[in-house]
């Protein structure tokens, strides 16, 4: 059969192309790929090349500075908490339910301890945007959190609307419009994490989280998984700290429920050579990927705020069963949060 490229140029000589000038046009292109051959036997890949200026603004690897405190001064911290559990009743009325959930926090802030997993991430978000960062949070009803343990935004019952504690802190403090999304997405995990991705990527300082309760699973979003969160630096040189928050472990609603099958993302882990890692780096940097087991609420705050303030990106895997997220046994007291 005669090669496509072959018709093609008797059909280009047939409408009058002069056949030196074909013959012109295949040297230079030969020649072209021919330079470019070459020269890919000598180029090194400069990762700064491809760099955007949102990317530029943290550490290279070789300025890796093991200063990346993840702790918060006491005065800081009880400030942000304070603001972070007050309810304006003024503005509006919330359900009795909700006012006894964030007076029972404001208590815990103000006693010092018994702080419990959702306000220890709350505590996390609000940190970090009084740092000049930025909050992403979404999958499905992420805004009240699906155990009720979030309550990012709270409705009013009286009037249309909601209030958001952590964006008014973020309003008052940096003046800059919303700091903070905590956004439900519809139930197509496969599409919504492949957002979430490439928002990760593209925006390196904002803190971009997906969170797979219960009824979205991340087992429907495996490709996006497989083919880039666990493996997108290593094919493409692609860095990303996106945050996967999979609570259920085996503790869901039967096997169908399980969300987060832990062997599944340790098999998509890699195991870098450790003797080969370069003084000043550490085995997190060579690592494409990590899962995490917090088993108290100042360790899920510390990983949170480690996602942003360390001199680069990772994906995260954040194993932790439901019944923890209201557990009194892994609530926190306020020195293990001033404490890095």
């Amino acid at each position: 059969m005669k090669p496509v490229r072959d018709k093609y140029r008797e059909e280009l000589i047939a409408q009058g192309i002069p056949e030196e000038s074909l013959n012109e046009l295949e040297v230079n292109c030969q020649n072209k790929y021919e330079e470019a051959y070459n020269k890919s036997k000598t180029l090194r890949f400069n990762k700064e090349q491809w760099m955007t200026e949102e990317w530029a603004k943290i550490k290279t690897y070789e300025k890796f500075d093991y200063g990346n405190d993840t702790s918060v001064d006491r005065a800081t911290f009880n400030r942000i908490g304070k603001e972070i559990t007050h309810l304006p009743t003024e503005k509006g009325k919330f359900h009795n339910q909700i006012v006894k959930i964030f007076k029972a926090r404001e208590k815990s802030i103000e006693e010092g301890t018994g702080i419990d997993w959702g306000t220890a991430e709350a505590l996390a978000f609000a940190t970090l945007i009084d740092q000049g960062y930025s909050i992403r949070l979404s999958g499905q009803d992420v805004e009240r959190g699906t155990f009720s343990h979030r309550h990012a935004h709270v409705f009013y019952q009286d009037n249309d609307g909601h209030y958001s504690p952590i964006n008014q802190m973020s309003l008052r403090a940096k003046d800059e419009g919303e700091n903070f999304i905590a956004s439900s997405s519809h139930l197509s995990e496969y599409g919504v994490l492949g957002f979430e991705y490439g928002y990760a990527t593209t925006l390196p300082n904002t803190l971009t989280l997906w969170e797979a309760q219960f009824g979205d699973f991340a087992n429907g979003a495996q490709i996006m998984i497989d083919q880039f969160i666990s493996s997108g630096e290593a094919k493409w040189n692609v860095h990303n700290g996106l945050v996967m928050l999979l609570p259920h472990g085996f503790d869901g609603n039967g096997p169908e429920h399980s969300s987060c099958r832990v062997e599944r993302y340790l098999q998509l882990c890699d195991t870098p050579d450790t003797p080969k890692v370069k003084p000043k780096r550490d085995i997190y940097e060579e690592c494409n990927m990590q899962v995490i087991n917090a088993t108290t609420a100042a360790q899920y705050f510390h990983v949170l705020r480690r996602q942003l303030l360390r001199p680069f990106r990772k994906p995260l895997v954040v194993v932790a069963p439901k019944k923890m997220l209201k557990m009194r046994e892994v609530a926190s007291n306020t020195d293990e949060f001033v404490d890095g």
